[in-house]
């Protein structure tokens, strides 16, 4: 399997897992959108490795890559904005925050592009992405316990503290990773002679 077919997986995946997120007709579907959630977030990195030890890595392939893991970053936050799992109005400012992120980032490797300069992910970045793909599952499977009342007392207060912790860390690692990418790769901005 090629490291471009892996990453397409993780695209095919992403409508499963709003699919089963949503579907509250099926049992247990929001847990099964958490392990859809964790299966498209390991392939992020096994299409990495795969890439770099066969020494497949192209244009197409960091593009899609690219992609694919804002797709299920964005899926994955609307969802638990738009139910209500992350309070108002906090849902919203955080979900701003992060798409606002990653649309400036990946327009400044648009303006990138153009000038054949590649703008690759830096350790900010991964950190970000991995607090990421933490945040947004752990509020996927508090909304699965909040749905079938799993939570009581004090494990209930302690993994809301822990789901909050971890949103907030990855917003902050969002802001400080996106201001260094712009600090970084400024020189993307400055005209040619």
């Amino acid at each position: 399997m090629t490291p471009n077919q892996i990453t397409m997986i993780r695209i095919y995946l992403i409508p499963i897992m709003v699919f089963f997120y949503l579907a509250d007709f099926v049992p247990y579907g929001k847990a099964i959108a958490v392990g859809i959630f964790a299966i498209a977030a390991l392939t992020d990195f096994i299409d990495g490795k795969v890439a770099r030890k066969t020494g497949q890595i192209t244009e197409l392939g960091t593009f899609l890559d690219s992609i694919a893991d804002k797709m299920l970053i964005m899926s994955g936050l609307i969802l638990i904005v738009a139910d209500a799992t992350v309070l108002a109005p906090w849902g919203a400012i955080l979900a701003i925050i992060i798409l606002a992120r990653e649309f400036l980032v990946s327009g400044l490797r648009q303006v990138a592009a153009t000038k054949k300069i590649i703008m690759s992910a830096d350790k900010w970045g991964k950190y970000k992405a991995f607090l990421q793909d933490l945040a947004i599952p752990a509020f996927m499977l508090l909304a699965f316990f909040s749905q079938y009342n799993l939570l009581s007392g004090t494990f209930e207060i302690l993994f809301v503290f822990i789901c909050y912790l971890l949103i907030f860390s990855a917003t902050i690692l969002t802001l400080i990773s996106g201001i260094n990418y712009f600090i970084k790769n400024w020189s993307v901005f400055k005209r040619e002679k």
